[in-house]
């Protein structure tokens, strides 16, 4: 069986972008993030051993998001992609959104949006 867990609209300041001013002042980014697992038995026996624990995700998440500097939202979304599936083995599948917005290009722009989806096996 293969479940969903979501968790959506991940808040963070971070310091990423291309443009100097975009890494000394910073912006808001939201990420969100698709976890493709088995939680039948969790659900179940009411357990949270046998599931993916989510607060642990999105604290695994914020840190990477903050750890350091990225050019591109590009390459937040797969580290945060590949770092989950090493971290937790019970995710067969991931799937990855970062946003920025408010994004410097000259116009009025809510966000732009990268989406990474990776399986286990491409590790």
């Amino acid at each position: 069986m293969t479940n969903i867990i979501r968790i959506k609209k991940a808040t963070f300041y971070g310091y990423h972008g291309v443009r100097s001013e975009e890494q000394s002042v910073g912006g808001k980014f939201e990420a969100d993030v698709d976890i493709y697992t088995d939680f039948s038995d969790a659900a179940e026996n009411d357990s949270l051993i046998e599931t993916i624990d989510y607060h642990k995700v999105y604290s695994f998440m914020y840190h990477l998001a903050l750890e350091q500097k990225y050019y591109l939202i590009e390459a937040l979304a797969v580290k945060i992609a590949n770092e989950l599936l090493m971290k937790f083995t019970a995710i067969s599948k991931v799937a990855v959104r970062v946003r920025k917005n408010n994004p410097p290009l000259g116009g009025v722009v809510d966000c732009v949006e990268v989406e990474v989806v990776k399986e286990r096996k491409e590790l």
